[in-house]
């Protein structure tokens, strides 16, 4: 049996989304921008991709911009805002938890002379409202605040946050990465006061190298990428159409059966961890206490840290039997520094590189989950083992 548990770093595409890119790609692969009947064809996916989202998000056709992926959103979303209202101020917020697509941003923008707030979190990685509302002043001209953590899976208080960000600064705008959270909850940016929102292509069982930005259609924002003015001149390039219609065709596919799936990831999520208890020595990490098990937290994600075993030497120990988990964040794991999610929640600093993240999708079985957790009961006992007499 194969069991691949790492889709909080990518997801199997789903057939349709296959299909219809090949069928784009090969047939109709025009250019958007070129006036023959060939661009005409291409620019209708265009158009039923921003309708999709569109519809999904209650937001304008408009509004919605297609992007490289999440990296770029964000990227867009934090220099493109900072650049066109820097007379306005200088000072922006953020968390940090946040992925490194935002945290190296804003450690950018610090080097251009911007001033960077980094909220702290709590033990299990949610912010203050209230330390929140103390960092925001009148030079405050963004504040970008992860709806879903991609390490321990911990939802943040975003609609609660954009509520207290425009009644304390109503020119502050407010961005939100929701590249983990998009396809897994309901996300309405009018209702939560979000005047910006990335999301990524392969994290919901779409294709890689694409994503979108919505950007609220008042917010004054500059490209960040120069060129022949796709777009609205916001994005320049020639249009991913396949990547575009791809992505959309998989959130159609996902918000479809939103809620039967969305309940079957809880119960597979309070299933796993009620079998990773029974094992000595671990730790779930993330949990919010006095909330029934995993409320509060993504339906899809389960940080464990293993007492007296390395996170990696537990990886391929898994590895060999075919399950595919990750030691962290993805984008960060081939780098020897410790989890800066990890250190922010205060987790011991022996468990730092004892961590591993499980994260479930749609096509994960129950069948699965047994498979793996009968793996850890034999695995983690003769690990530790090991690891005793070395």
């Amino acid at each position: 049996m194969e069991v691949y548990l790492d889709n909080s770093a990518t997801t199997r595409v789903f057939p349709e989304v296959a299909e219809l890119m090949t069928k784009i790609m090969c047939v109709h692969y025009g250019n958007p921008s070129s006036l023959h009947m060939k661009g005409i064809e291409a620019e209708q996916y265009l158009i039923y991709a921003k309708q999709t989202f569109a519809k999904i998000l209650k937001v304008e056709e408009k509004e919605i911009f297609f992007t490289s992926g999440g990296t770029e959103a964000d990227n867009l979303a934090i220099m493109g805002c900072a650049m066109a209202n820097n007379r306005r101020g200088r000072h922006l917020i953020t968390t940090q938890v946040e992925h490194p697509a935002v945290l190296n941003t804003m450690r950018h923008m610090e080097s251009m002379g911007y001033r960077v707030t980094y909220l702290p979190v709590n033990a299990y990685g949610q912010i203050s409202l209230e330390e929140l509302r103390r960092q925001i002043r009148q030079d405050t001209i963004l504040v970008s605040i992860m709806h879903t953590n991609n390490e321990i899976g911990v939802l943040q208080p975003v609609e609660e946050a954009g509520e207290l960000i425009k009644r304390m600064n109503p020119d502050t705008l407010f961005h939100v990465d929701a590249v983990q959270g998009f396809g897994k909850a309901k996300i309405y940016p009018k209702k939560m006061r979000i005047d910006l929102l990335s999301a990524s292509g392969h994290k919901i069982h779409g294709p890689k190298g694409v994503g979108l930005l919505y950007i609220e259609d008042k917010v004054k924002i500059q490209p960040i990428v120069h060129g022949g003015g796709q777009q609205r001149n916001i994005r320049s390039g020639t249009d991913n159409v396949s990547g575009a219609a791809g992505m959309a065709k998989a959130a159609e596919l996902l918000y479809t059966h939103y809620e039967e799936d969305a309940k079957r990831l809880y119960e597979y999520k309070r299933y796993f961890m009620e079998g990773i208890r029974k094992l000595e020595g671990v730790w779930i990490n993330g949990l919010i206490p006095g909330m029934p098990d995993g409320e509060g937290t993504a339906p899809h994600i389960v940080s464990v840290s293993f007492g007296g075993i390395r996170s990696e030497v537990l990886l391929h120990a898994l590895e060999e039997d075919k399950i595919y988990v990750s030691a962290g964040s993805a984008c960060a794991a081939r780098k020897p520094q410790p989890s800066q999610t990890l250190k922010a929640i205060g987790i011991d600093k022996n468990l730092l590189e004892s961590t591993i993240r499980f994260s479930f999708s749609v096509y994960t079985t129950r069948e699965e989950i047994d498979y793996t957790l009968g793996k850890l009961y034999d695995k983690i006992p003769i690990l530790r083992k090991y690891t005793r007499k070395g």
